[in-house]
């Protein structure tokens, strides 16, 4: 398509989001869906002006996936400021460990069953599909980094952490296909896959987050220095703590979350949080300018201006590769098949394994049956998925394999998308209402 004409179609939707964009948070109607359809009319099943073969551009779509996972982990990071101690924690564990692992298990049991599929190709299925989506799921995520609602911190702390805990999945999948090297008896993916990749990039990107952030207070506070450019803060953290955990083969995503976790708690600021955000907020108007400068070098608010300027930067940018990786599911869905088996496995995934698992890891837990069954029913699939399916083909699987995958893993996404999309908003606003109701009868309640 011709670049012009590309611009055109760009700058039409961004501008149109930015008109309707409170709209559509009143609406039954997630931005994805909008995103989604102006894909498919976009590609070959529309006017087809974009074409996006999930298997000729392979490469391409495995990068751009990742850049959007990458930024989204780090937002999460910054947005989860609870004390690493606070049960909801426990709870996001939980679901990203327990469930994750028999949602994986379950998924492959059904692939081998049903679907035909080696006990290798079987778990990978399982491992791309299993981590909940943190690029798709800000309706149901913390709102900023004072929201402690208990289901909404467990969905962005699963979110945050399961992108990551996935990849021993993936590559323990692609060593039963042959591709990739498990070492005798699995104990190369037990010590490297497992346990060095997992605890290294956690602790990779906590170290690195938390130099940076006191070094950037520091020349803040002390020297008054390194003010402002607090975009290219966030993109060389997110790149720095990313790369250095590759080179010393962990995973990035996980190092990417920890950072942002780690700036977060940099320092714990003498002043309220909600006093800092207040100054914030009225440094940023035109008629005091200069207070900006000052804020971001006061010790009682240079850590949450610190924080807060990264956050609302990354979230602006997390909008814009949303809108990116979207418009692309809807254009690959023009080469993929409705093949019979994804009319049973959707509803399976979502009705069935998802439920059950988030069900059994949270036995024993201090959660209500209605905060069970929203975090049953908000495991969105999306980015994190198209990224783990774009890095097996590109791993080897066969052609065979790679067109089962692709169908399953873009029906899966799609129907999240729509599901997901229109839901979440009345349920949202239902479990609200509910907990001011019950806040009211018994005082207050996480």
């Amino acid at each position: 398509m011709d670049f012009s004409l590309w611009t055109v179609i760009i700058g039409a939707l961004l501008i149109a989001m930015a008109l309707t964009g409170a709209l559509w948070k009143r609406l039954p109607i997630s931005t994805a869906m909008l995103y989604l359809a102006v894909g498919v009319a976009l590609s070959p099943l529309g006017f087809d002006v974009l074409r996006l073969d999930p298997f000729e551009h392979s490469a391409t779509l495995e990068r751009i996936a990742e850049v959007a996972v990458l930024v989204s982990l780090f937002v999460t990071g910054l947005k989860l400021s609870a004390p690493l101690a606070d049960v909801r924690w426990y709870l996001s564990l939980r679901l990203a460990l327990v469930a994750m692992v028999l949602t994986v298990a379950a998924i492959a049991a059904v692939g081998m069953a049903f679907l035909g599929l080696s006990a290798g190709a079987a778990i990978l299925l399982g491992a791309i599909l299993a981590p909940t989506d943190p690029v798709l799921a800000s309706d149901v995520q913390v709102a900023d980094p004072q929201d402690r609602d208990r289901v909404r911190f467990t969905l962005t702390g699963e979110g945050g952490l399961n992108d990551g805990m996935a990849f021993p999945f993936v590559m323990l999948g692609l060593g039963l296909l042959g591709l990739h090297d498990l070492g005798p008896t699995g104990i190369r993916w037990i010590t490297v896959d497992v346990a060095w990749s997992i605890t290294g990039g956690l602790a990779i990107g906590a170290l690195l987050g938390l130099l940076v952030g006191k070094l950037v207070l520091f020349l803040r506070v002390r020297h008054r220095k390194a003010v402002g450019y607090d975009e290219f803060l966030a993109l060389g953290l997110i790149a720095l703590s990313y790369g250095v955990a590759l080179l010393a083969h962990t995973y990035g995503f996980l190092a990417v979350f920890a950072a942002g976790l780690a700036l977060r708690r940099v320092e714990d600021p003498p002043t309220a949080s909600s006093d800092s955000l207040t100054a914030i907020v009225t440094a940023k108007t035109p008629s005091t300018p200069e207070t900006v400068e000052d804020l971001a070098i006061d010790p009682r608010h240079a850590t949450n201006y610190l924080t807060q300027a990264v956050l609302a930067f990354n979230e602006q940018l997390e909008r814009i590769v949303e809108l990116a990786l979207v418009l692309v599911v809807g254009a690959m869905l023009a080469y993929t098949f409705a093949s019979p088996e994804i009319w049973w496995f959707v509803p399976v995934l979502f009705l069935a394994i998802r439920p059950v698992s988030v069900q059994l890891s949270l036995v024993g837990s201090p959660t209500n049956r209605h905060q069970r069954a929203l975090l049953s029913w908000f495991g969105i699939r999306g980015i994190g998925s198209i990224y783990y399916l774009m890095y097996a083909i590109n791993h080897g699987l066969t052609a065979e394999t790679a067109r089962q995958f692709v169908s399953v893993t873009l029906a899966v996404v799609v129907a999240s998308i729509v599901l997901h999309g229109i839901s979440v908003t009345p349920l949202m606003e239902h479990y609200a209402r509910r907990k001011e109701e019950t806040k009211r009868a018994t005082g207050p309640s996480p």
